[in-house]
């Protein structure tokens, strides 16, 4: 599952954040990154296309709250709920 996204050093945003349930499509995804709502390693990102690799560190304003989180895999789809502990893992702020 997550070897086609490490070969190629890493995985667009927008499809991380759709495959690990951060948004509910792609599309969504997308409006997020655009809309400055999503930051990598402490950087605005306004390009879905920008490649996440493991250990970059996530910022991502939802609309009822802010999720800081580290990736640490991948998937070549949307995963069930409880599989999202295999992509990413929480980081606590501060």
């Amino acid at each position: 599952m997550a070897e086609a996204a490490s070969d190629l050093g890493g995985q667009r945003l927008d499809k991380w954040l759709c495959y690990a349930r951060f948004a509910k499509t792609r599309t969504v995804a997308q409006a997020l990154v655009e809309g400055g709502k999503v930051r990598v390693n402490r950087e605005k990102v306004t390009s879905s296309s920008r490649l996440v690799r493991p250990a970059d560190v996530l910022t991502i304003r939802l609309s009822r709250d802010v999720r800081v989180v580290r990736v640490i895999g991948f998937s070549d789809r949307r995963v069930s709920p409880a599989q999202t502990a295999s992509l990413y893992e929480s980081v606590s702020e501060g």
